[in-house]
């Protein structure tokens, strides 16, 4: 009986007692890894990963709120400090598939940030959001974590400059995380998340942000929340 933080025996020596392959050994800590019960750690070995609580990600249109980050209350439910860092790009070219879920011509100019979100400074959440550009410019909140309306979130900065936004689609699917996410999340590479593709409409139908959010498996659970109208 392994505890958490043992170091286990060589890939051999498990598929030697267990009458398997190495292969398979490597596959199935390899699953293990990927829901978090396994850990490796480079030039080391494979080692029970110590108990982590699963994060809550609560997605609801309801909790947006004026001057509030749902993130940040989230995290305090469950008594977490919740935190954000980020990267802003302006003038960024919208590749094809952005494009076509902003409703703009490939090419045209965005303004891209790179989210890292955390939880008592650890890592659990990335997003890449991306707005046109000809929607801000010129406007106070054309830098999302800039200016007077700095982390106020799409909805709020876009009611800022008069514009209404209505509703937001998403499209959650699961998938393996790339080399670069496992690396900012501190998960194995290609460890299970979901990706969600949202997108953010005003009332007169334009798509005003897009946005693709990647939440690892291990780390956290996805809930969502959805308001009924009588």
């Amino acid at each position: 009986m392994w505890e958490p933080g043992d170091r286990l025996p060589s890939r051999a020596q498990i598929g030697q007692e267990c009458g398997v392959g190495e292969n398979v050994v490597r596959r199935a800590q390899e699953l293990l890894i990927s829901q978090g019960v396994l850990e490796g750690r480079a030039g080391s070995g494979t080692y029970v990963a110590e108990p982590r609580q699963r994060v809550r990600v609560v997605r609801s249109s309801a909790r947006e709120q004026p001057e509030k980050s749902p993130f940040r209350a989230d995290m305090k439910a469950l008594g977490k400090q919740g935190d954000w860092e980020s990267k802003t790009d302006a003038k960024v070219p919208a590749p094809a598939d952005i494009a076509a879920r902003l409703g703009i011509a490939e090419g045209d100019l965005c303004v891209r940030t790179a989210y890292e979100f955390l939880a008592d400074g650890r890592p659990v959440q990335l997003s890449t959001s991306w707005e046109p550009y000809d929607l801000t410019a010129g406007t106070l909140v054309v830098l999302p974590e800039g200016g007077p309306h700095a982390g106020a979130g799409v909805v709020n900065r876009m009611a800022a400059i008069g514009v209404n936004v209505s509703h937001a689609v998403e499209q959650p699917e699961p998938r393996q995380a790339t080399a670069e996410e496992a690396s900012l999340l501190g998960i194995q590479k290609a460890a299970l998340v979901t990706h969600i593709r949202r997108t953010y409409y005003s009332d007169q139908g334009r798509p005003v942000e897009t946005a693709d959010i990647v939440v690892p498996a291990a780390l956290c659970e996805i809930v969502y929340e959805i308001p009924i109208n009588r």
